[in-house]
């Protein structure tokens, strides 16, 4: 039985799930992280610089499954190593549900996080970007998550974050994959912020 921390977003996802004939848990998560600027009254004590994205904010982390519904969320600042929020994302994936049996993440991976993830009982697999690729390539699966974040865009909220703290920007982001999983039924998609 796995162990849920908010049932009615669960619900949501597994209704959405199941009807694409797949099983109510998912086994395979996708994990990337977004560097996203903070608003001027964020404290900056939860706020870092990512001198990599040249972003000075947090750093939003997302297990997403093969549907690109969230499985697990982390905040963080923005200075944090994409390792420190994968292995955030292993622990609550783990904590949320124990079916997730793989995660599919980019090479930038150290292997402390595929150490953390076999102790978890979660296998970390890498996917390595083709060398003869030029410019922008999605990559098979991992760009379930990339659609993910395109999702989120679509809330004004999410755009930069305002929440004092990171506990309370994870809770947007769950809300607004729950109005994101809501649609699916009904085959709606999210109003563009260009027609508000």
């Amino acid at each position: 039985m796995s162990v849920r921390s908010d049932s009615r977003r669960e619900s949501q996802s597994w209704q959405t799930r199941e009807k694409r004939g797949r099983l109510s848990d998912p086994s395979l998560v996708v994990l990337d992280t977004q560097s996203i600027r903070a608003a001027v009254a964020v404290p900056s004590h939860t706020t870092g610089n990512d001198a990599g994205k040249r972003v000075r904010g947090r750093k939003r982390g997302l297990a997403a499954d093969v549907l690109g519904l969230a499985a697990a969320v982390v905040v963080l600042a923005a200075s944090a190593h994409d390792n420190t929020a994968d292995t955030a994302l292993l622990d609550r994936a783990a904590a949320q549900t124990d079916t997730v049996q793989t995660t599919l993440a980019d090479q930038g991976l150290k292997n402390a996080v595929a150490d953390h993830g076999a102790a978890l009982g979660i296998g970390v697999d890498i996917i390595q970007r083709n060398p003869a690729d030029r410019g922008f390539v999605p990559q098979p699966k991992r760009w379930v998550v990339e659609q993910t974040y395109r999702t989120l865009a679509l809330h004004r909220r999410l755009l930069r974050d305002y929440e004092h703290r990171p506990a309370s920007s994870e809770s947007h982001v769950y809300w607004t994959m729950s109005d994101a999983t809501a649609r699916r039924p009904t085959h709606t998609s999210t109003p563009s912020r260009r027609g508000a």
